[in-house]
């Protein structure tokens, strides 16, 4: 397998699940900086434009929630997911989805605000930012109430999933708002500091180069 990534980015959600895994795999840096995201090399695996992909074989996959749901699945004997068919899973699939078409679009308008508004709109995308920030501020809530009310130390309480490799590169995102941030709500605060101290995501750390502030 391979992982196109560029560190920070949602490619940290595969890359620590497959850390996860212990799983062979190469990691394959897409220079988004110097827009090797947008070169048709790399539009040929997603075409559109979008990091991570992950390639297994002759299988090319992007949307990194399915790339998460594919590695689980594949490697049922992690245990990093529950078991198909059950109240457990359906449960997953939610939050996985959650995180991918609530969260993650709502933290992408407040980095990338002028993709919604008419190009050289400075104003509208002052707007846009702000309002995502405070929707963020919301379903951060939601997130850290969830962690309160399975009992953690997890996302999904005394087990850990896929889920929480999502839910550790989202709120990390927020480690420089203003206000707001997920490490200042009162679970997920410590959740975020056990994170941090797994072995799979030290390792990610170091191959991203990942420095303070953590989260």
């Amino acid at each position: 397998m391979q992982l196109h990534y560029y560190p920070g980015t949602a490619a940290m959600i595969p890359h620590i699940l497959l850390e996860e895994l212990g799983v062979p795999y190469e990691r394959v840096l897409v220079d988004r900086v110097q827009n090797k995201h947008k070169e048709p090399a790399y539009l040929r695996l997603n075409p559109n434009g979008l990091i991570p992909v992950l390639t297994d074989g002759d299988l090319v996959l992007y949307e990194t929630a399915a790339i998460v749901l594919h590695l689980c699945d594949t490697h049922p004997q992690a245990g990093l997911a529950p078991a198909v068919g059950t109240p457990q899973r359906a449960h997953f699939y939610k939050w996985l989805i959650w995180m991918a078409s609530t969260l993650q679009p709502t933290l992408s308008a407040y980095f990338y605000p002028e993709r919604w508004v008419s190009e050289g709109n400075t104003e509208a995308a002052a707007q846009v930012k702000a309002r995502a920030r405070e929707k963020a501020t919301g379903l951060l809530a939601q997130l850290d109430d969830l962690v309160a009310r399975n009992g953690g130390p997890w996302v999904d309480g005394p087990r850990y999933s896929a889920l929480d490799c999502y839910a550790f590169t989202l709120c990390r995102w927020t480690r420089n708002f203003p206000e707001g941030k997920a490490r200042e709500l009162p679970n997920l605060g410590p959740y975020l500091q056990r994170m941090s101290e797994r072995p799979a995501l030290q390792r990610v750390f170091a191959a991203e180069q990942i420095s303070a502030p953590l989260f």
